[in-house]
């Protein structure tokens, strides 16, 4: 029987959802207006790819799914908190996020950067408490935690977004370089997802490396992907249209061209799935995630 990859990722999505719901979901009282931007963000839709890919790699090396849940909402935060940050004028001053007004347009600059902060925040307070309760070893919990902390940190994700920045406007700019910033800026929120499902699943040290190189190529892929849409008009990726180029951000499209671009965005997918060459098929939706991601660009 065909596996059937859209109906795997609406489940999982539905589910991320409603977990996230409840964890932000205010006492009787009204909601503050900090909660208000909180939830605004957080549960504003979006693929839940991060999420979906933890849950993925815990099933992949054969472990329960539902143990990796309050972990992979965690990971969701951490994510939010990077766009609501990401979107602020003075990073890449965008107006909508999941065809949505962006958070500072709607509650302000300030209260934006402490909603995203308390995502932040909260979300390893959730990795702590969460997959305690879950019943993840304490051991396990301290390394998924180390590994979170780098990958969004200055060594990760933030440093990524330090490297757009300063690659905005420059001309010269080499595909080595950008290829550098995502795999910061997008590429180790989306390992850091992979390999915790796997550590909460009870997977090997070469059942880890196996898969982190699995969400390497994936999320290089995913970042192309990116930038050929934000070029494309009749995609609807809800977000501002053109605004890379307004900003003058280097892109691989910019630098390589949009068929070099999907010549490589292919070859990204092909590696990624011959990195799971090694698993059964308890990794069929990694492999058919990263099938899909290539043919939705």
């Amino acid at each position: 029987m065909e596996f059937d990859i859209k109906s795997y990722i609406a489940r999982n999505r539905a589910e991320i959802d409603e977990a996230l719901d409840s964890l932000v979901r205010g006492p009787d009282s009204p909601p503050t207006r900090l909660m208000e931007a909180v939830r605004y963000s957080l549960l504003a839709g979006g693929k839940r790819l991060r999420p979906i890919l933890m849950l993925a790699a815990c099933e992949a090396v054969g472990g329960d799914r539902r143990r990796a849940i309050p972990v992979a909402c965690a990971l969701e935060m951490i994510h939010t908190y990077s766009l609501i940050h990401d979107d602020l004028p003075s990073m890449d001053d965008d107006p909508l996020r999941r065809g949505l007004p962006t958070s500072h347009v709607v509650f302000g600059e300030a209260t934006a950067i402490l909603a995203g902060d308390a995502l932040l925040t909260d979300a390893f307070r959730l990795v702590a408490a969460g997959g305690r309760a879950a019943g993840i070893d304490s051991a396990v919990i301290c390394d998924i935690i180390e590994d979170m902390s780098a990958a969004a940190g200055s060594r990760g994700m933030i440093e990524g977004q330090a490297l757009d920045l300063a690659l905005e406007g420059r001309r010269g700019a080499s595909l080595s370089e950008i290829e550098s910033m995502h795999s910061l800026k997008t590429g180790a929120l989306m390992r850091t997802a992979v390999t915790t499902g796997a550590r909460i699943g009870g997977a090997s040290d070469g059942e880890i490396s196996a898969l982190a190189s699995y969400a390497v190529a994936l999320g290089l892929a995913f970042q192309i992907r990116d930038d050929l849409l934000d070029l494309d008009a009749a995609s609807d990726t809800g977000k501002a249209k053109g605004n890379d180029a307004r900003r003058g951000k280097s892109t691989y499209p910019g630098l390589a061209g949009v068929d070099e671009s999907r010549r490589r965005m292919t070859g990204l997918i092909h590696e990624a799935v011959a990195r799971l060459s090694g698993f059964d098929e308890r990794a069929e939706p990694l492999r058919q995630i990263a099938i899909y991601l290539g043919g939705e660009g």
